[in-house]
C-alpha cells in the first residue's frame, strides 16, 4: 500500500509541472520578473537564453517592462526586448 501511495504521489507531482507556465529569456542579459502566487511575491531572475517553469497553480507575473499578466499555467512566454510574447 505504501508503494502505491508513493507512486501516486510522484505521478501527481510530475503531472503538476505539465500545467505550469514556461518563460524563456531571449534577451542577451538576465531579466527579473515578479511572480505573485498565493499571496506570495517573489522576484525570479531569468538568465539570458534560459527557460524557467513557474505558476503551477496560477499567478500574476510582472514583466521587465512593467506589464502585469495573469497566468493559469500551461502558457509559453518569451521575453523579447524586455516584453512578454506569448507563443
Amino acid at each position: 500500500m505504501a508503494r502505491f501511495a508513493t507512486v501516486l504521489f510522484l505521478s501527481l507531482f510530475a503531472a503538476g509541472g505539465a500545467y505550469a507556465a514556461t518563460i524563456t529569456n531571449t534577451d542577451p542579459a538576465p531579466v527579473i520578473v515578479v511572480v505573485t502566487e498565493g499571496g506570495n511575491r517573489v522576484e525570479v531572475v531569468v538568465d539570458a537564453g534560459v527557460s524557467e517553469t513557474l505558476c503551477a497553480a496560477g499567478c500574476f507575473m510582472t514583466t521587465p517592462d512593467g506589464d502585469r499578466i495573469g497566468l493559469g499555467g500551461g502558457e509559453t512566454i518569451e521575453i523579447v526586448k524586455g516584453s512578454a510574447v506569448f507563443k
